[in-house]
């Protein structure tokens, strides 16, 4: 049997070793030899191959654990050096309201409240030890004053006019003092349809002939934007409205496929696909915030893994939702049942207008109904979740504006059956609560590009209400899970022990007894 690698050999580097080298495995698995390459360089194997690599090495008698598969060393994470360029799909009310407020923040008259990146903090070692650096200062962060932003929007609107329509920020306390570069953000011409969104009428957009045609203008876009703001690096986020319901078909299947649906002006590749598939092709990080089916059809996957380009979504989680993965673990925890959840919205922004048509709500209703299904897990507890009536309802209502309000009904019972109910009446602002939400998803993704972790980036599930995840497991909702994978990662990223709340670790000999 070969020998064990050094400390230092990276684990993509010791399974590739163990089934004979690149080019053996690359025959194993009959895939390009560039694939393994790729693994190796990046020190890291797609968490897809894991189970398949694990049967592979059954049949071919090869010693493979699950661990091996984590590195335990610190991986390289380049520098956050020079300028961040965030491209944002959408100009309207979180894309204008997450601008200011970057603006206001690093010109010190606001802070980046609801940003877990700038004002979270980490848990180093022991309790005892009080080691809790803020998450900005422990990793290679880019910097506040480093960022900078550019949008497509199929209304001409500037950032400075935009987020005056929208009416979520104070005009004189955080527009009129940033108005200058508010103003200097134009949108470029959107790649829009209304077939998708039928509540939005764009002047704004680009005159293509076919959807590949359209894809090539916005990687031209991407290009000049970078080259223009001397750029050294680009994330891409969807803030735009949300598209009508798709499910993943042929077209979807492959690259190949793809292509040729975009060529033909296929009508199942909508806009947000030809942004995801420009991102990808341009190398640039691209996360989803709203419900569409977009960076998670099969083709985008493979290609964001084989090019080692992060991606996310979907969905920002913010209202509603927020709070349904922070009580449905609780209420689980406790093993009380639930017999029913009532949930409505009333909203009155650009979303809430688009909302109101019945194809895209179809979208968002998917997004919010999944959750309590994977959190309660009904399968593994029918006597208390199995029959759940669970409604979610979105109206559109003008008079409110940004400011929305979600109303809960929870029926709940607990010891021999008996009912009882939960009422919740969460007054929110829409935009307040997803712009910090986009600052740290792109400062977040930029730091995954810059550590090599391609593909999807399932510890960022924290931010979304439909986390894009892998195939083979289960979507993870519960808040509080997924902030503990998002500090663990970061921690692991710098090569820290994982926080595990095990408490072993506390016990010492003279507290146990013989």
């Amino acid at each position: 049997m070969a020998a064990m690698g050094t400390s230092t050999e990276s684990s993509s580097a010791r399974i590739i070793r163990r089934f004979g080298g690149q080019t053996a495995l690359a025959n194993l698995l009959g895939k390009r030899q560039s694939t393994i390459e790729h693994w190796a360089k990046t020190g890291r194997i797609p968490s897809q191959w894991h189970q398949p690599l694990m049967s592979l090495a059954r049949q071919e008698g090869v010693i493979l654990e699950p661990r091996d598969f984590v590195s335990t060393e610190p991986r390289r994470v380049e520098p956050a050096t020079g300028k961040l360029g965030i491209l944002l799909v959408g100009l309207g009310a979180v894309a204008s309201t997450f601008i200011a407020g970057v603006i206001d923040a690093r010109r010190g008259t606001a802070q980046p409240i609801g940003s877990l990146s700038q004002m979270g903090t980490v848990r180093l070692g022991k309790r005892a030890e009080q080691n809790k650096p803020l998450i900005k200062d422990f990793v290679p962060l880019a910097s506040l004053d480093d960022l900078c932003f550019g949008a497509w929007d199929p209304i001409p609107d500037n950032a400075y006019e935009s987020a005056l329509k929208c009416g979520v920020l104070d005009r004189h306390q955080h527009i009129e003092p940033i108005a200058d570069e508010l103003k200097a953000i134009a949108p470029m011409r959107a790649v829009f349809d209304d077939y998708y969104v039928k509540r939005l009428q764009g002047s704004h957009v680009k005159a293509t002939g076919t959807k590949l045609e359209a894809a090539e203008a916005l990687r031209q876009d991407i290009r000049d934007f970078k080259s223009r703001n001397e750029c050294d690096r680009l994330v891409m986020v969807w803030c735009g409205s949300t598209e009508i319901f798709m499910e993943a078909g042929e077209t979807h299947s492959n690259l190949e496929n793809l292509e040729a649906a975009m060529q033909s002006n296929d009508i199942s590749i909508a806009p947000s696909m030809i942004y995801a598939y420009a991102a990808l092709m341009e190398g640039v990080p691209f996360a989803n915030g709203a419900p569409n089916l977009t960076v998670d059809i099969p083709a985008l996957v493979t290609l964001a893994n084989e090019r080692g380009i992060p991606v996310c979504g979907k969905d920002f989680k913010t209202g509603q939702t927020m709070i349904k993965t922070v009580l449905a673990p609780m209420i689980k925890a406790r093993m009380l049942g639930v017999a029913g959840w009532y949930s409505t919205n009333i909203l009155g922004n650009r979303d809430g207008e688009i909302l109101d048509d019945p194809e895209s709500f179809k979208t968002k209703e998917e997004s919010k109904l999944g959750v309590l299904e994977y959190v309660l897990q009904p399968e593994l507890y029918p006597e208390l979740y199995g029959d759940i009536f669970h409604k979610v309802r979105i109206n559109y209502y003008p008079p409110r504006g940004d400011n929305k309000e979600g109303w809960d009904n929870i029926d709940i019972f607990g010891w021999l059956g008996y009912p009882m109910q939960l009422k919740i009446d969460f007054l929110c602002r829409d935009s307040i609560l997803a712009a910090p939400l986009v600052l740290d998803l792109a400062l977040f993704m930029d730091l995954a590009q810059r550590a090599g972790m391609g593909g999807i980036q399932e510890w960022l599930s924290f931010y979304f209400k439909s986390p894009q995840h892998m195939p083979s497991v289960y979507p993870e909702h519960d808040l509080f899970i997924q902030h503990k994978k998002l500090k663990n990662t970061l921690r692991w990223l710098m090569g820290e022990d994982q926080i595990t709340h095990l408490g072993e670790e506390y016990l010492s000999a003279e507290f146990v007894s013989d």
